[in-house]
C-alpha cells in the first residue's frame, strides 16, 4: 500500500474529477442550472421582450431565425410556450410565425433533453420506482415515438416535464425530436393563428383557433382522467383473488 509520500501525484486530481463527474454531482449541477433559468425568467420576463420589445432593425428571414433561437432558449428556461406562440403569430403572421415556433419548440426540447440525459439520467434512473413511474418509464422506453407524439398532441403534460421524463427514460434522440416536431404542430398552429388574428377577435380564424385550444385542453383532461382511473383499477384488481388462488393451490397439493 502506498503511503502519502509515494502516492502518485495524479491520484488526488483523479478522485476530484470522479467526484465532480459523479451522477449526483451532475444532478446537482442540473438543479442549479434549472433554478438559475427559472429565476432569470421571473426577474427579467424575456417573454415580454419577445412580444413587445423586438428589435426594429431586425426584420425578414433573419428575424424569424433569431426568434426561433430565442424561442428555444426561453422554453428551456421555462417560459410558457403559449405566450411565445402568441408572440410568434403577432410578430410574423401565421406561416412564418408557425415555422419559427415549431423550430423553437424542437430546439428547446432538444436542449432540455440533452441536459436531462447528460446531467440527470444516471442519478435518477435508480429512483424510478412505484407502479406509475415504472409504467411511464417503460412506455417511453419501448414506444418512444408514439408515446411522445400523444403527449405533444394532447397538451395535458407540461412541456418541460415531458422533456425531462423522456431524458431519464431510454428513448432515443431521433424519435423524441421527430415526435415533438410533428405532435406540436396542431396546438402551436392554433396559438400562432390566435396571435396573428388578435386584432380581430370576431374573425372566423380567431374563433376557430380558440375553439381548438379549448377542445384540445378538455380532451387532454379526459384522457388523463381515464388513464389514471385505468391504472388505479389495474392496481386494485389483483388484490382480491390472489389469496383465494393461493389457498386453492395449497388445497390441491394436499389431495395429491
Amino acid at each position: 500500500m502506498l503511503d502519502p509520500v509515494t502516492r502518485p501525484p495524479g491520484s488526488l486530481a483523479l478522485r476530484c474529477s470522479r467526484a465532480l463527474l459523479s451522477p449526483w454531482s451532475r444532478l446537482s449541477l442540473l438543479a442549479v442550472l434549472l433554478l438559475s433559468a427559472a429565476t432569470t425568467v421571473v426577474l427579467y420576463e424575456p417573454q415580454r421582450l419577445l412580444a413587445t420589445g423586438w428589435p426594429p432593425q431586425v426584420s425578414g428571414a433573419g428575424a424569424v431565425v433569431l426568434f426561433g433561437l430565442a424561442y428555444g432558449l426561453c422554453t428551456a428556461a421555462f417560459v410558457p410556450r403559449p405566450i411565445l406562440n402568441l408572440a410568434a403569430g403577432a410578430l410574423f403572421g401565421t406561416q412564418a410565425g408557425l415555422m419559427a415556433a415549431v423550430a423553437g419548440t424542437v430546439l428547446g426540447a432538444g436542449i432540455s433533453f440533452t441536459l436531462g440525459r447528460v446531467l440527470g439520467q444516471d442519478a435518477l434512473r435508480p429512483l424510478v420506482r412505484g407502479r406509475w413511474l415504472k409504467a411511464a418509464d417503460g412506455q417511453l422506453s419501448r414506444h418512444g415515438f408514439r408515446s411522445m407524439l400523444a403527449i405533444r398532441l394532447f397538451p395535458g403534460v407540461p412541456f418541460a416535464a415531458a422533456n425531462y421524463c423522456a431524458a431519464v427514460s431510454r428513448m432515443g434522440y431521433a424519435p423524441f425530436l421527430l415526435a415533438t416536431g410533428l405532435g406540436s404542430i396542431p396546438n402551436t398552429a392554433a396559438y400562432v393563428v390566435a396571435g396573428s388574428e388578435a386584432g380581430s377577435p370576431t374573425s372566423p380564424a380567431f374563433l376557430i383557433s380558440m375553439g381548438f385550444i379549448v377542445v384540445s385542453g378538455l380532451v387532454a383532461a379526459v384522457v388523463a382522467w381515464r388513464k389514471r382511473h385505468g391504472l388505479r383499477a389495474t392496481g386494485e384488481a389483483p388484490s382480491g383473488p390472489a389469496p383465494e388462488r393461493a389457498l386453492a393451490g395449497a388445497g390441491a397439493a394436499e389431495h395429491r
